[in-house]
């Protein structure tokens, strides 16, 4: 039988090529598809979220790691919608408007896809009205803004606001990024604060109280 703890040690190391392999012939073998999913790709990207938080991989394992990860989904994801596999929530991520920094936030959409949410990527540059559009389509049930320059924060609470104007304040908003932190985000009202990429996967999770 398929042998999982080998996709996951295979993510982690970047073998893209090997993991899209090891996936197909885990699938062929009759492996369920949750099963390569949770103990193959997720337990992997887990791992590389673990090292990435203890200084042991930096941006680029994690961008090499991901790839694979996103290699293996190629081949997994028809799989998974076939079983009726549902991603445990559903998350919209974008840098704000005036901040064209995208390393960030594609590491955490990356994680947030390691841990099993699907996630839609607006870009960079994203004023509020299109985070308000993407609150309102009805199965979004988090919103990550990211920012990187001290003169792009203040659109952070722009969209908070936006958000409560179009009477979608139900979708949770977590905000990161190198001058954010925890006291902005209190200030701001925002849901949730992620130091990191690795932790911002943990912070979704528990602003929608999925442990």
């Amino acid at each position: 039988m398929a042998d999982l703890n080998t996709i996951a040690e295979k993510l982690i190391a970047g073998k893209a090529q090997e993991v899209k392999d090891l996936v197909k012939k885990a699938v062929d073998e009759g492996a369920a598809a949750k099963d390569i999913l949770d103990k193959g790709l997720i337990a992997g990207m887990n791992e590389v979220g673990r090292r990435f938080k203890a200084n042991e991989f930096y941006v680029p394992e994690v961008l090499i790691a991901a790839r694979a990860m996103h290699w293996g989904m190629e081949i997994l994801q028809p799989e998974l919608q076939a079983a009726g596999v549902k991603s445990i929530g559903k998350a919209a991520i974008g840098t704000v408007k005036g901040d064209l920094h995208d390393i960030g936030k594609n590491l955490v959409t990356m994680m947030l896809r390691g841990a099993g949410f699907e996630v839609v990527d607006l870009g960079v540059d994203v004023p509020p009205e299109k985070f308000v559009d993407s609150a309102k389509s009805g199965d979004v049930q988090v919103i990550c803004l990211s920012a990187l320059l001290t003169t792009t924060m203040p659109q952070m609470p722009k969209v908070i606001e936006a958000l409560k104007a179009a009477g979608v304040q139900e979708v949770k908003v977590i905000i990161g990024g190198a001058p954010v932190t925890q006291k902005y985000a209190d200030e701001i009202g925002a849901d949730g604060y992620a130091a990191d990429a690795a932790s911002a996967a943990d912070v979704a999770k528990s602003v929608l109280n999925l442990g």
